[in-house]
């Protein structure tokens, strides 16, 4: 019988943090998943540390190798495996509470259907505090731009998607010579559709690492600008307020001036807030190109 849930997790040279997910996964209450690796090129010996772990025939294991992509590609090629009714990416350098698929999979039996995307949860750090806030008590569902706009939640949450629509959503593109795009493309389109449930119950203890690329954003952007910019037009279309499609668009500026795109202007879907963005977009692609501090650059969602 096919289980509920796939655990996907993409990932690159962490053979020496990977452990802590099996691990996790391995004690779990609910054995209703099956945990999917996308292996993106890693050459610290990832692939034969899995096949150790599917000899011991412990948990559901299935293995992905492919060329090194970056983290999208890793989330491409996982959702185009993903053949459960849910699925939740837990990172390479993350793992799962003991009880997260167990509180996964009973809350949407009792509460989910097709008029909603998912369920949003919990991260927390390995001290046991809830990265950011929690989401409020009284909502019941919402989309996850509305969470963060209209609800003030902050810090990153837990997503657990039906592999229907993260499916039926268009991959993240890949640029000759980038590795990333930002990840809340896809939530962005899925929240177009349905909201998610609320789930304030702890499902993730995440350690931002100094190799992550949360701690790694300026360089990110410079690297991928093609990435972001792509990134930035579906935002700033999609931005619940005027001030969040300003902020997208100076982003957007930014990301053009490094990869000299002159036709930004013409290929923007918000022209007039593109045009009020412009002289905030030279300082910060200015900013961008003169500083070289590992800093954590926030994206807007």
């Amino acid at each position: 019988m096919k289980p509920m849930l796939t655990v996907f997790t993409p990932t690159y040279n962490r053979a020496y943090t990977l452990h802590l997910c099996y691990e996790s996964l391995k004690r779990q209450t609910c054995s209703d998943f099956e945990w999917l690796i996308i292996d993106d090129g890693s050459t610290d010996g990832t692939r034969e540390l899995v096949a150790g772990w599917i000899r011991e025939n412990l948990i559901p294991i299935r293995y992905h190798y492919q060329e090194n992509l970056g983290m999208h590609g890793g989330h491409n090629a996982a959702y185009e495996r993903i053949d459960t009714e849910l699925n939740v990416c837990i990172d390479s350098d993350d793992y799962m509470a003991d009880d997260a698929v167990e509180k996964i999979t009973s809350f949407w039996r009792q509460h989910g259907s097709d008029k909603y995307a998912g369920i949003v949860g919990l991260d927390v750090s390995q001290r046991g505090d809830v990265i950011g806030t929690r989401m409020p008590e009284h909502v019941k569902h919402s989309t996850l731009t509305d969470l963060y706009a209209l609800h003030q939640v902050k810090g990153d949450k837990k997503l657990v998607y039906r592999t229907e629509l993260t499916s039926a959503t268009p991959p993240y593109p890949i640029f000759p010579g980038e590795k990333y795009c930002p990840l809340s493309y896809k939530y962005i389109l899925i929240d177009q559709q349905y909201p998610l449930l609320i789930m304030n119950e702890v499902l993730c203890v995440v350690e931002y690492m100094e190799d992550g690329s949360s701690l790694n954003m300026i360089k990110q952007y410079k690297k991928n600008p093609r990435g972001f910019s792509f990134f930035r037009k579906v935002a700033m279309q999609h931005a619940p307020s005027l001030k969040g499609r300003i902020r997208e668009a100076v982003h957007y500026v930014s990301s053009s001036l490094i990869i000299r795109n002159a036709s930004f202007l013409k290929e923007s879907p918000r022209k007039g807030v593109t045009l009020l963005a412009i002289p905030l977009g030279i300082l910060l692609y200015f900013y961008i190109q003169n500083t070289n501090r590992a800093t954590v650059l926030k994206q807007s969602r």
